[in-house]
């Protein structure tokens, strides 16, 4: 059928209109796309904090590594000023040895000095052939190294030749003690008058040590107008340890006074049955305590101590210059 173009343009003609829904249909729709909507919202929203927590990690390392290399560079440092502060301290111990050294070294030859001053007769028997023969080079070129010979930075005694032997047995001693050297051993060993063990010689140093006392307090109580033998002996009968070493240092006028004083006195000569005695020995627990001699054996004798009296063993046997005559405390 054909139809005309005015046909087309008439009024009567409707022109097509847009779809329709029912009411429930376009409130749905609605929200369909609001719903849309709100979804490209929240992956846009998503997009933009992907991407900046993205930087922020990025500059969180880039900041992370900056500090781990700062710390290793602290860390480096730190270990390069410990070692520098280490040389430092090594430099001054070195200095500080090399100073003490001189001093001992110097103090060395003013006691070596000392030694060949003294008059041959003054020194008697003190050096025997053996202690010349231990106080060898080699010893002599390690007294010089050591510095735990402290001792010897006191004054050299000039005057006392007794006094002299004993710092160089105790330098010996302390020599020995340092460097693991069996000659000083042996040498201190003979000097002092001991075995050469370091026990031995250790024991023989604590009683020289109270050498210098013993002879002032003696002394001392000799020189006071009317002095009795009980008056010295309350004095002595400490020392009686170190009795021939302190009888050594004493003049002839002081040994005759002993001697004149002990003969006036009531005070038996010898140890014997009957005597009231206790050890000799200070560092000894019968110092201090009273025992009785029940039986004389010759050279030895058998003591009964009273602080025994409930033990077992009650009685135990004893040389005579072992014991002492007991004096109440």
């Amino acid at each position: 059928m054909l139809i005309n173009n005015t046909d087309l343009d008439t009024p009567s003609v409707p022109f097509p209109r847009e779809q329709t829904y029912p009411p429930e249909y376009t409130e749905a729709i609605a929200q369909i796309k609001e719903q849309h909507q709100q979804e490209l919202e929240r992956l846009s929203q998503e997009l933009r904090i992907g991407l900046q927590a993205e930087a922020t990690g990025k500059a969180e390392a880039q900041v992370q590594e900056q500090i781990q290399s700062l710390q290793q560079l602290f860390k480096e440092q730190k270990e390069q000023n410990i070692q520098l502060q280490q040389r430092l301290d090594e430099m001054e111990s070195l200095r500080q040895l090399e100073t003490e050294n001189q001093q001992l070294r110097q103090r060395i030859q003013e006691l070596e000095h000392a030694v060949e001053q003294r008059p041959s007769q003054e020194w008697g028997n003190t050096m025997t052939q053996q202690a010349t023969k231990a106080l060898n080079k080699q010893v002599k070129q390690a007294l010089e190294k050591t510095i735990d010979l402290r001792s010897l930075a006191q004054e050299p005694p000039k005057e006392n030749a007794q006094e002299c032997l004993r710092l160089m047995g105790m330098a010996l001693k302390n020599l020995a003690s340092a460097m693991n050297n069996t000659q000083a051993l042996e040498a201190a060993a003979i000097i002092l008058g001991s075995e050469p063990t370091p026990a031995a010689i250790a024991y023989r140093a604590e009683q020289l040590e109270m050498l210098p006392q013993a002879v002032s307090d003696i002394r001392r109580v000799l020189s006071q107008p009317g002095c009795t033998w009980q008056e010295f002996w309350a004095v002595a009968q400490e020392y009686e340890v170190i009795k021939q070493d302190y009888w050594g240092e004493l003049t002839t006028q002081e040994t005759d006074l002993i001697t004149a004083l002990q003969n006036t006195s009531s005070q038996p000569d010898t140890i014997g049955i009957g005597s009231i005695v206790a050890h000799a020995d200070p560092y000894r627990t019968l110092y201090v305590e009273r025992g009785e001699v029940i039986q004389d054996l010759g050279d030895e004798v058998i003591v009964a101590w009273d602080c025994w009296k409930e033990q077992s063993k009650k009685t135990d046997r004893y040389f005579r210059d072992e014991l002492r005559f007991w004096q109440p405390q």
